[in-house]
């Protein structure tokens, strides 16, 4: 008989391998079957604990809605502080990032309710807080670089966390 310690054990290690997976592969070229056998168990397994395969995704992005919502609605002194801030979420994140840019898009027409509709409202709130209120052109185009900027985060997977911050927020900055 299973005990309660060793099912959150394995919830643990079926979401560690999901999300090493996801980064590497992507969400929809991972299966549970290849989750499964990472993990060392069978996809029915697996699937006990994460069926349909989206709820593993949700599980995935939860921790980082905190985060989220405290970089949104945190009172920043300046945009320096407010862009050391979305520099560090985004790379601390990164493995979530890919998840959500690469395989649940953002569409504009996602239906209400849905992770795309949470996803775009995320992006389009991050970039109200970049371009300020009535923005010209010039901050307009820097806050849509910015954002295109973080983007490319997905792509740095297995490199060093810090020397990724640390380019990124470089990078970012100079252009402000």
């Amino acid at each position: 008989m299973t005990t309660p310690e060793q099912g959150h054990e394995t919830r643990e290690r079926i979401l560690d391998a999901a999300r090493q997976l996801f980064a590497e592969r992507g969400y929809a070229a991972t299966s549970l079957a290849d989750i499964a056998s990472v993990v060392g168990l069978t996809k029915t397994a697996v699937a006990y604990h994460f069926h349909p395969k989206d709820r593993l995704a949700t599980e995935l992005i939860a921790p980082a809605g905190q985060d989220i919502v405290a970089l949104i609605e945190n009172d920043f002194t300046d945009d320096r502080a407010f862009v050391e801030a979305l520099v560090t979420f985004t790379v601390r994140h990164r493995a979530i990032i890919r998840l959500i840019m690469e395989d649940i898009h953002c569409a504009d027409d996602a239906p209400p309710g849905s992770p795309g509709e949470a996803i775009r409202a995320f992006r389009d709130a991050i970039y109200s807080r970049l371009a300020g209120p009535d923005p010209d052109p010039a901050r307009q185009i820097w806050a849509w670089a910015t954002l295109g900027s973080l983007q490319s985060v997905i792509k740095t997977i297995d490199l060093p966390q810090e020397e990724v911050r640390k380019t990124l927020l470089a990078t970012v900055l100079a252009s402000l």
